[in-house]
């Protein structure tokens, strides 16, 4: 369940993960003796996150360490409490993007792949502040109840990003939006891409009007050579928007007629540069 704040989970989901996860870096903690002298759960949830992230990194190290914990199930958990674990098990780490604060999630970007994050108690928004995006984490994503959120810790980079990699970032960003590939779970059985948004039908005048302007560019001809050019450029837009019209999902003939358009802008633009010699 969401908060009224969004981008971040309930009181009663957060405190349900870090009991969860506290009981589970506990656990492994007295198998590895890590940091012995911790003799509780309660001890270790006081202890600096400076002092856990030995354990914490142990963990996503040795994720098999989970089915041992869900076997033994040492702190008596619900069933349900004891899936929620298992699944931790198809966590995703790595180094990702923060990109963009949406209403309802933040967007990360690793490795070409988008996902929609919740924050635990905090909004990343809040945590970040005043720092502009994009900003570069190392985190560990966990699937929680059909939604996605980091372990609670993460490591940030202060680094300033080129157009180039900004230009990439945006690029995996539209593309994933448009084609439905915003991944919103890591659970296999959940359903784990936003869907693209739906197709808005071009209305009946519209396409009236496509079809008189590729009537009136064929009858387009004569002129000046800027003049000439630029009826060629107009030609081979109407083709595309016709096309697209028609047969929307024929990619390979649209990136032709596509090609097209941009021979003739070159075409255009190399006979306005002789206008200027």
């Amino acid at each position: 369940m969401l908060t009224e704040k969004a981008m971040i989970l309930s009181q009663d989901d957060a405190a349900l993960f870090f009991r969860l996860m506290w009981g589970l870096q506990f656990y492994i903690n007295q198998q590895l003796q890590l940091l012995p002298n911790v003799k509780s759960r309660d001890a270790y949830s006081r202890l600096d996150i400076q002092v856990t992230v030995v354990v914490r990194d142990a963990l996503w190290k040795s994720p098999e360490l989970i089915d041992a914990y869900v076997k033994e199930n040492p702190d008596g958990l619900s069933s349900e409490e004891l899936s929620i674990i298992g699944r931790w098990k198809g966590f995703v780490a790595g180094k990702f993007c923060i990109f963009r604060y949406l209403k309802d999630y933040a967007i990360f970007i690793g490795s070409s792949k988008v996902y929609a994050v919740l924050g635990l108690y905090d909004r990343f928004e809040d945590l970040f502040q005043g720092r502009p995006l994009p900003i570069l984490v190392e985190a560990v994503l966990l699937p929680y109840k059909g939604k996605i959120i980091h372990d609670g810790l993460y490591r940030s980079y202060s680094i300033d990003f080129g157009r180039g990699i900004r230009s990439s970032l945006n690029e995996d960003y539209a593309a994933a939006k448009q084609n439905g590939r915003i991944i919103l779970a890591l659970e296999p059985e959940a359903f784990s891409a936003k869907p693209a948004q739906p197709s808005r039908q071009l209305d009946k005048e519209s396409e009236a009007i496509v079809a008189e302007i590729m009537r009136a560019t064929e009858r387009l001809r004569g002129g000046t050579a800027i003049q000439r050019t630029a009826f060629a450029l107009l030609r081979a837009s109407a083709k595309v928007v016709q096309a697209a019209l028609q047969s929307a999902d024929q990619l390979d003939e649209l990136w032709r007629l596509g090609h097209q358009v941009h021979t003739a802008v070159n075409r255009f633009q190399k006979v306005l540069g002789r206008a200027n010699h």
